[in-house]
């Protein structure tokens, strides 16, 4: 089993920069796509951004391209997100996510992923 542990999270001002991370215990064998993903009351979980583990490709949601970037630590088995010019939009709860896959990829869709974080609560005040 794979565990996942959100933290870093916090209320910002709107244009505000906070990195959260994610790090990874339990049998992490072989290779995952990872995920951050974001979610408010009443709506959907987000997609936000991926990033194979292994070969370090990463996706990112339209709306987060150019202020949100992906980082990730082997060693500690910790997935970072910084994240930049933040806007109001952007609070939600955000989530990690892994699922182990065979190839190159990265996954953008919340039913793809087995382990998820806690989460952690992102506040934007405009």
């Amino acid at each position: 089993q794979v565990q996942l542990a959100e933290s870093g999270g916090g209320s910002v001002q709107a244009g505000g920069s906070l990195r959260v991370s994610c790090a990874a215990s339990g049998r992490t064998v072989g290779n995952y796509a990872m995920g951050w993903f974001r979610q408010v009351p009443g709506k959907e979980r987000e997609f936000v951004a991926s990033i194979n583990w292994i070969g370090g490709d990463t996706q990112y949601a339209e709306s987060v391209k150019g202020r949100f970037t992906l980082s990730r630590d082997i060693d500690k088995k910790t997935l970072y997100l910084q994240m930049s010019r933040l806007k109001p939009e952007d609070t939600g709860i955000y989530y990690c996510a892994g699922a182990k896959i065979l190839g190159w990829n990265t996954l953008s869709g919340s039913n793809e992923y087995d382990y998820w974080g806690q989460g952690t609560q992102v506040t934007v005040s405009s």
